[in-house]
């Protein structure tokens, strides 16, 4: 029951000539259009010839070799001897052969073959062999990649949806804490740089070990907090391609997101560094007019640009914020293009408490331009006036109201600079509270509709006793002038001049309720609006659909009619055929009687004795 598996192979250049290497063949006949094939076996002169065959497998080992490796087939050189290894098929239109090596008679055509038909045939094998095992591996490795990919392709679908989807609520949340870190980094830098500002002035220089190790501190956590913005920026670029399906991040790295990053770098690298630097700082002084030099540090040129690590908390702000973080907020957003950035909620928090939001900006802008007005000053302040934090808040008090004293000003120009932006941002703060205001005295819509009725129904009774007062002066004028025997001049001029006084108030009065309307009119035309266009477009839906309804009942009644037309001509071709029977059956009838009735008349009576059959019928028709 056990089989050796056998290769078969069959040479192209001798196709009569089937051979195989199995010891023992059994002969079966089948019915295949008539047809056998013959039975062949071979004796000792073909071995001779395959020994020889042999001796010359190893000069062509070479070529053979590279036709493996042309070919991709793991065959090897190292194979049995040719009568081991070639093989004929099993059934060849349904007979089988005998071994070559079987020792019986001969075919003279296969004793006559040649060393050069022996090579021309190995060669022949080896070829065959080499294509079939090719073409096995290629199909099986094409069968193998079909597969791997239809079990994968709904796998890698499925992946890739719950992977983006993961990817960017984990990119979310890391984006969010690199944000919060940043802005630990930053204001931790500026506090650092504050207090080192400060006790460098008072209680060491800049040469101190104290002074190094606070700058230390500064320039690592600039160091941390640019690594932080740098991780930051990395995860935007993720999200990008998770958002947009890309797959190479060089795809997000436009001119303008570059441009961006490297001046927010270019702004948080800028810091105070350990050591002493000095500088000449020639400036004139505001009242005296008189020349000012004074030996000033560089960390003043490095420190105050650290306060615009700030905008830090904007970006926190907006990767807090409800409306960012809720799913369904930014889902409404998208759908109306929106966009959530920090603008965005700004303006939701003036929304919701201006007044706070207003009172922290101008707390937190004077403070800081106070700060940086008595750095910036008191190098050549002789008189510690705006050197002292309590006049530097002074003077950014009343540059920031728009007040101006005129006690005390700066002197230097970093100082002026400060004072001028103080003042625009007092004159823009000073504009939104004057906004916020106005706003915030503005009558609610429900206090607005309150406020139209009592007003409407107070000018409704001036119109009624202005309309009275015009009905009786006319009466009265009436009186005066008709109903009297003496009339009385000066008590007509009277009333007549009330009469005027009643229809110029009733005018007057008509006017006031006309404009209460047309302010009314802006709160409630909208609502009318809306209502009037809903019932005016349910009308037409209505119209529409009895319309439609109409449409397809004519429809169907044409459809009716033609299918009447369509049949018509077989009805009347089928009325007048039967019309034309009758008529024919009726004439047939009518001759048939005229001709009895005739054939009757000639036959006498005799005769009729004599023709049973006529007066049968006569009788019969009686």
């Amino acid at each position: 029951t056990n089989q050796i598996p056998t290769i078969v192979l069959k040479c192209r250049h001798c196709p009569e000539y089937p051979f195989t290497s199995t010891p023992r063949v059994k002969r079966s006949s089948t019915p295949a259009s008539n047809r056998s094939v013959q039975s062949f076996s071979v004796n000792h002169s073909l071995d001779h010839c395959l020994d020889e065959e042999r001796a010359r497998q190893g000069e062509s080992q070479t070529n053979t070799q590279r036709h493996l490796n042309q070919s991709g087939s793991k065959l090897s050189l190292s194979d049995p001897p040719l009568s081991d290894t070639i093989e004929t098929g099993d059934i060849l239109n349904g007979d089988a052969v005998r071994p070559l090596t079987s020792h019986g008679p001969l075919t003279p055509s296969l004793a006559d073959l040649g060393s050069d038909r022996l090579q021309l045939l190995h060669s022949a094998i080896l070829e065959d062999a080499i294509s079939k095992d090719s073409k096995e591996d290629s199909t099986k490795a094409n069968s193998e990649n079909l597969t791997r990919e239809e079990g994968s392709a709904p796998q890698k679908k499925t992946k890739d949806i719950s992977y983006r989807l993961g990817q960017r609520r984990v990119l979310f949340v890391k984006r969010k804490q690199l944000s919060d870190y940043a802005l630990v980094c930053g204001m931790f830098g500026i506090i650092v740089m504050v207090i080192e500002t400060e006790l460098s002035r008072g209680f060491y220089n800049k040469e101190s070990i104290y002074s190094f190790v606070l700058k230390g501190l500064i320039s690592f956590s600039t160091t941390v907090l640019l690594g932080l913005i740098v991780m930051y920026h990395a995860r935007e670029i993720q999200l990008f391609m998770v958002d947009n399906g890309a797959d190479d991040w060089r795809i997000a790295m436009t001119y303008e997101r570059i441009f961006f990053v490297m001046l927010e770098l270019l702004v948080c690298a800028i810091h105070p560094i350990p050591g002493r630097y000095v500088f000449s700082w020639n400036t004139q002084m505001a009242f005296s007019y008189t020349p000012s030099v004074g030996d000033a540090d560089v960390d003043i040129i490095l420190s105050v640009p650290m306060f615009l690590r700030l905008y830090l908390i904007g970006r926190v702000m907006l990767l807090h914020s409800k409306l960012f973080t809720d799913a369904s907020s930014r889902s409404i957003g998208a759908l109306n293009k929106i966009s959530f950035d920090t603008r965005f909620v700004m303006k939701t928090l003036m929304t919701i408490c201006p007044g706070t939001v207003l009172l922290v900006f101008s707390v937190s802008c004077w403070i800081i331009a106070a700060w940086t007005v008595r750095v910036c000053e008191r190098y050549h302040d002789t008189q510690e006036v705006t050197s002292t934090f309590h006049g530097a808040m002074w003077l950014i008090s009343i540059t920031f109201l728009s007040i101006g004293y005129g006690d005390m000003v700066p002197h230097t120009y970093c100082g002026k600079g400060v004072c001028l932006l103080t003042g625009i941002m007092g004159a823009g703060c000073t504009a939104l509270v004057v906004a916020v205001v106005a706003r915030k005295s503005e009558l609610t819509r429900a206090e607005k509709h309150v406020h139209n009725f009592m007003m409407d129904t107070q000018l409704y009774k001036k119109v009624k006793n202005t309309a009275a007062n015009v009905l009786r002066e006319t009466w009265l004028i009436y009186k005066n002038t008709k109903l009297v025997k003496k009339i009385d001049h000066a008590r007509v001029r009277n009333h007549q001049r009330k009469f005027l006084q009643a229809i110029h108030q009733l005018r007057s009065v008509k006017m006031e309720q006309r404009k209460l309307t047309d302010q009314a009119n802006t709160v409630v035309d909208l609502a009318t609006t809306q209502s009037m266009m809903y019932d005016l477009v349910s009308d037409l839906q209505r119209r529409s659909e009895d319309l439609d309804r109409r449409i397809v009942v004519l429809e169907e009644k044409l459809d009716s009619i033609l299918l009447s037309v369509q049949s018509l001509p077989v009805v009347l071709s089928q009325a007048i055929t039967k019309q034309q029977e009758d008529f024919l059956d009726d004439l047939a009838y009518r001759v048939r009687f005229l001709t009895s009735s005739l054939g009757s008349e000639r036959c006498s009576l005799p005769a009729r004795q004599l023709c049973p059959a006529s007066a049968a019928a006569e009788t019969s028709y009686s």
